[in-house]
């Protein structure tokens, strides 16, 4: 299967063709929209977009590693990282798209 990346450009020219705003109207939509989820997610740890999913944000605690090739052992820092977890009703469009 062929991947195909959706690119800040696509959603800006989907937004100029679809609802006829300017490309530079759709392009601060674009950011801001991202810029509203990116700074709720450091603010609350969590945002829910309605019919779509979760975004969570999660410490992960340090750790020791090992390199697979040399077996060294290595600590692994404490880090951040954000999960996702679809809505049902993504859930559900996902597999009425693979049954098509």
């Amino acid at each position: 299967m062929k991947r195909i990346n959706l690119t800040k450009k696509d959603l800006t020219n989907s937004i100029y063709m679809q609802i006829g705003f300017s490309k530079l109207v759709s392009e601060s939509l674009i950011d801001e929209f991202f810029s509203l989820i990116l700074f709720n997610l450091k603010k609350e740890k969590m945002v829910k977009l309605t019919n779509f999913g979760t975004f969570i944000l999660r410490v992960k605690n340090p750790r020791i590693g090992r390199n697979p090739k040399t077996s060294e052992k290595k600590e692994i820092p404490k880090r951040n990282v954000v999960l996702f977890k679809p809505s049902k009703e993504f859930k559900i469009f996902i597999n009425l798209m693979n049954n098509e």
